[in-house]
């Protein structure tokens, strides 16, 4: 961003890539907020914005799984006043350049007939590769009962293809009379009250590396997950981390096996865990790589990690370029440091993010002395399930519980958001 080089007649084109939490919102605030002549390129390899805050409830309790998957079908919040021209690309993003990307394959019936779309601005919102229980574009679901007669798993990013992984998930965790879950924070914590709620009779365990579950947060977070874990009944282990070397990396269960047929796993201190299923709810990485290979010093080699200013542009970009880097869930954005100005990862944080950056690149459309924007952090903020009814949440120094949950965690609440009224759940089947 700043400064850069002049629109062309040709481009005139901002490309937002990732349409999740902040990709969605930046597209809307640049649809519109852009002049007339200018459009909007979407890119994400999903059809659909996955909602991550419910996945691991429905990937335990059946019947709710359509309600995660939000097709991409009105992002822009459409009316009558905005023009078509501005489009929504479910293919993959390949290489990004100072001024175009490449894509995985062209769309010639949307106007895009080669693999390259230039572009004036961009904004990053790619987001992170979720861990392995949630990650839909990695292992087989199936992966843990599998049979031979099963076919080969194709995931290509559709709907029903998300559907139909979290209802295989759901197969492996209800055969599963044991559950180990590794990583003591929100998705570990929400996996393992989820599964004792619906499964009283599983064994569960949670291993956490730390002393306190969420870290981030206060002590008396903790105090209350704990209490609950305990009056679950579930299995708490504190301050011990995973041998790793335990670990098969091919089916990502323990390497030994005891006589009862348990998948065998070991802590650094030498603790034996053997459990029939084993969730590692830990290793979220930053999905920074395609920055990475336009200019390796746009990332911090420590944590990949992409550093911007509080404008939200990248500080280390080529100097031709205009690029806004919005985060989307669990991808930490900042100036020289690692703390994001102090926010935490989080979808709300991405959505404000990015919000930031669309504005930003508005005013430089624009043109003239306009003053960007700068990005300041809201105080942290975060709300975990305990079970089906019961949740904690911590907003700033406030601390409470509620119980007042549903099933579907009220997915539909954020399905809005996304351009889509939802008056029944039947809404939310397509």
């Amino acid at each position: 961003m700043g400064g850069g080089v002049a629109p062309t007649e040709e481009t005139k084109t901002v490309v937002v890539l990732g349409a999740a939490y902040g990709g969605a919102k930046a597209a809307q605030v640049l649809a519109g907020g852009l002049p007339e002549d200018w459009k909007v390129i979407v890119i994400d390899r999903n059809s659909h914005a996955n909602h991550v805050y419910v996945m691991p409830r429905f990937a335990v309790l059946p019947g709710h799984e359509y309600k995660a998957f939000i097709p991409y079908t009105n992002v822009f919040h459409e009316d009558e006043k905005q023009k078509p021209t501005h489009m929504v690309l479910k293919t993959q993003v390949v290489r990004l350049r100072p001024h175009y990307v490449t894509i995985s394959e062209p769309h010639p019936e949307l106007g895009i007939p080669t693999t390259e779309i230039a572009f004036d601005y961009a904004i990053y919102a790619l987001g992170a590769h979720l861990p392995a229980p949630l990650d839909l574009w990695g292992r087989d679901p199936r992966a843990s009962v599998k049979a031979v007669d099963h076919k080969p798993w194709v995931y290509n990013g559709f709907k029903t293809d998300g559907t139909l992984w979290l209802k295989e998930r759901q197969k492996v965790i209800e055969a599963s009379p044991t559950v180990l879950v590794v990583g003591g924070g929100a998705l570990g914590i929400q996996f393992a009250t989820d599964i004792k709620a619906v499964y009283p009779e599983k064994q569960v365990t949670l291993l956490h590396s730390r002393l306190q579950l969420l870290p981030k947060f206060d002590q008396a977070m903790h105090d209350e997950i704990r209490k609950t874990m305990e009056l679950q009944g579930i299995n708490l282990i504190l301050g011990e981390r995973l041998d790793m070397s335990s670990i098969d990396e091919q089916t990502r269960s323990g390497k030994a096996v005891n006589s009862q047929g348990r998948r065998i796993v070991r802590t650094e201190k030498g603790r034996e865990i053997a459990a029939d299923l084993l969730l590692l709810c830990t290793g979220q990485a930053p999905n920074t790589a395609i920055l990475a290979a336009m200019d390796p010093a746009t990332i911090n080699p420590t944590n990949k990690q992409a550093y911007v200013q509080r404008t939200m542009q990248l500080t280390t970009a080529p100097a031709e370029a205009q690029l806004a880097s919005a985060v989307d869930a669990s991808l930490s954005l900042k100036e020289s440091s690692p703390d994001a100005f102090g926010a935490i990862a989080a979808g709300h944080n991405a959505y404000y993010q990015a919000d930031l950056a669309a504005k930003n690149i508005i005013k430089l459309v624009q043109g003239g002395d306009i003053p960007l924007d700068e990005y300041k952090p809201s105080p942290p903020a975060i709300k975990v399930s305990l079970g089906l009814t019961k949740s904690v949440y911590q907003v700033g120094p406030t601390i409470g519980v509620k119980t007042d949950g549903a099933d579907d965690l009220y997915a539909s609440s954020v399905w809005p958001l996304f351009g889509i009224k939802v008056e029944k759940d039947e809404d939310m089947i397509p």
